[in-house]
């Protein structure tokens, strides 16, 4: 550790986001870089404590808590504090082929687990990571590296989310010639359509890992849906193996009246098309506008937030976001110790941009909704809200109890359903014959990651469930190493 004193003299500082009245007008990230001399301060901050639970990802009461790939995190703090920034990059893709994505869209788990946090504002490691990896390419660094000899094995990945890229990347680098194959006219999945580009830019930051990897030898075929314009037969009979990383895009939908309404619709079609739009010319060129309209999201989640900045981009007149569970608390509850993800109550990037417009944070926590009401036209115009209480039933579950007397009616001619995701599509799944377990995820054990086809893997949201971009990427080296052990009786994969 080169700063024993460092968590001592300095505070935590990140860098100044632009102002949300400025970035709610364009399509670009809002995040700004700190100057070298502070982030070496930041990253003098690191403890080396001995008990680095940041860099070990756990599941602590269902929650991440640390980093589920492992990222070497004391080590390039220390390597960042002594300017050693190459050497810091090094070992940050040791344990991460993607930190310019999770250096973006991470939660930081981490951070909830630094020991620093005990008693103070934790390191501000998702920050140091992201700086790492930016000047990483500024610098030139960041090269195309294809393996030297190839096995003349060949492998199929179905998917290019987080899970499928760091997969093909981690096979590939085995020397095994992948080909990835996603049904979207773009790859990367969740990172290219899930994610608006103000949090993760498509062009810059995506496409460039993309194009590095098609350097490298990877091939990728895209508007390629299997089932439809793909055979699934073709992946066993042309591929030495397939690694199923589709996600888990089943969306949780809300089955009230009301709900065939034009105008209702799933975050992901909002988000999706958005995408689409700015990327193909424009977002008012976008399928589905909150211009001028009231803007109801259902949901307290990312892709909630997602919906919030997104509709304050386009200009929305009006916008409440519906949240059924209770407001977190200011400071970690009793129930709620370290080195669990903290539960407490924060403003996203998309709630400081409501804020900033109409005065005030749009969440209503506590509430649901109980009917969508349209007009002549068949188009939703308003909906009806009920607070709720949670309470246990007979079996000692709790669960929601409507408020009598609490019902309101909230104008609404955009409605977005960002309640999670369900599993997997199961279409698919079908076609190939894999066996799926009772969450409707594909029945493959963790770090083994084999189905019930020989030679057929699977990883990420689509064998786990909904999780973390982080997550996927755990699996999808976890997947690849097993693939490579398959393919060649063993593995130097981590």
């Amino acid at each position: 550790m080169g700063k024993p004193t460092g968590f001592i003299e300095y505070l935590r500082e990140l860098p100044v986001d632009r102002t949300p009245t400025e970035r709610v007008k364009d399509w670009k990230e809002f995040h700004h870089h700190m100057e070298e001399k502070k982030l070496r301060q930041q990253g003098a901050r690191c403890m080396d404590c001995g008990i680095p639970f940041c860099h070990t990802g756990k599941l602590i009461s269902g929650m991440a808590s640390g980093c589920p790939i492992n990222n070497l995190i004391p080590e390039w703090n220390d390597l960042v504090y002594r300017g050693l920034w190459h050497e810091a990059l090094d070992r940050l893709h040791k344990t991460n082929n993607f930190p310019d994505f999770t250096g973006r869209v991470c939660p930081a788990p981490c951070e909830g687990s630094c020991v620093l946090g005990l008693n103070n504002p934790p390191v501000t490691i998702k920050n140091i990571e992201a700086a790492i990896i930016d000047r990483g390419w500024e610098e030139g660094w960041v090269v195309p590296e294809p393996p030297a000899v190839r096995t003349g094995k060949k492998v199929a990945v179905i998917g290019s989310g987080p899970a499928g890229l760091s997969c093909a990347a981690q096979l590939n680098k085995a020397g095994h010639s992948v080909t990835v194959f996603e049904r979207a006219d773009r790859p990367g999945g969740l990172l290219m359509y899930g994610i608006p580009n103000m949090k993760l830019d498509k062009k810059e930051v995506v496409l460039r890992r993309i194009k590095q990897m098609e350097q490298e030898g990877i091939k990728f075929i895209c508007n390629a849906n299997v089932g439809d314009n793909v055979e699934p037969q073709i992946f066993l009979k042309e591929y030495d193996a397939t690694v199923i990383c589709t996600g888990a895009t089943q969306p949780r939908d809300l089955p009230i009246e009301g709900r065939q309404l034009k105008g209702v619709y799933f975050a992901m079609e909002f988000l999706g098309a958005n995408t689409k739009a700015v990327l193909d010319g424009g977002a008012e060129h976008a399928l589905i506008s909150a211009q001028k309209k009231d803007v109801v999201v259902i949901g307290g989640g990312d892709t909630g937030t997602d919906c919030v900045g997104t509709s304050m981009r386009h200009g929305c007149k009006s916008l409440v976001q519906i949240e059924i569970l209770p407001k977190p608390p200011t400071e970690r509850a009793a129930d709620n110790p370290w080195p669990e993800w903290p539960k407490v109550y924060k403003m996203d990037y998309g709630q400081e941009e409501a804020a900033a417009k109409f005065g005030a944070d749009p969440r209503v926590y506590l509430t649901t909704v109980k009917k969508f009401v349209g007009d002549e036209q068949g188009h939703v115009k308003e909906l009806v809200t009920v607070e709720i209480k949670w309470e246990k039933n007979e079996k000692g579950q709790f669960i929601p109890k409507e408020q009598p007397g609490t019902e309101q009616t909230r104008p609404a001619q955009l409605v977005l359903l960002a309640m999670g995701f369900l599993g997997p599509e199961q279409a698919l799944l079908k076609e190939i014959g894999v066996e799926t377990d009772p969450r409707s995820n594909i029945k493959a054990e963790h770090e083994k990651y084999t189905t019930s086809i020989k030679g057929v893997f699977a990883a990420g949201d689509c064998r786990r469930g909904q999780s973390l971009v982080v997550w996927a990427i755990n699996e999808g080296r976890g997947a690849a190493r097993e693939c490579d052990r398959y393919l060649m009786g063993y593995t130097d994969l981590p």
